[in-house]
């Protein structure tokens, strides 16, 4: 039995298999320095795993990205985070995940998370909200091969379903 309690999240409209996935720029963060990308620049260089997570240092954070270097996804895909934490906090993550290649967008603002439909409001602090766990596969046209979104908290996507999308 878990210590904690799962939550199943409201029922949301966000962006599906089949659509066009919004374009934006963000701090993109890798292991050595920051700049701003727009995610439109990283899909007409190769398909995208585009990963929405919880701040850095939560558990969900950690256990998606383990489960990504254990099935050696970015070796297929570039695999690309979006969350609400700085690039410092992001800097601090990737040094953390050894054995998974990726990067992060920072928005601290939640605003990609709004433009998806995934905006999740934090319980219990007016005002903060971060995205709900998901991820999407793009082609190299943005388009949306794969879409997973958590419907309850904590959630966690099927990686064999994931890993059947990529390959």
């Amino acid at each position: 039995m878990p210590d904690f309690d799962v939550v199943d999240l409201p029922d949301i409209d966000h962006v599906e298999e089949g659509e066009t996935a919004p374009d934006f720029t963000r701090p993109l963060v890798n292991d050595e320095y920051w700049e701003n990308r727009s995610l439109d620049e990283l899909t007409s260089e190769g398909r995208v795993l585009l990963v929405f997570h919880p701040m850095d240092g939560a558990f969900p954070t950690t256990y998606i990205y383990q489960n990504f270097a254990e099935r050696g996804f970015d070796a297929d895909v570039d695999i690309v985070g979006v969350s609400v934490s700085s690039p410092y906090e992001h800097k601090t993550l990737l040094e953390e995940r050894e054995g998974v290649e990726f990067r992060a967008f920072s928005d601290p603002s939640n605003e990609v998370a709004e433009a998806y439909g995934i905006d999740h409001d934090l319980d219990g602090m007016a005002g903060v909200s971060e995205p709900r766990p998901a991820v999407f596969l793009l082609d190299e046209g943005r388009d949306v091969e794969y879409a997973w979104v958590a419907e309850e908290w904590p959630s966690f996507p099927d990686y064999d379903a994931v890993e059947a999308a990529i390959r």
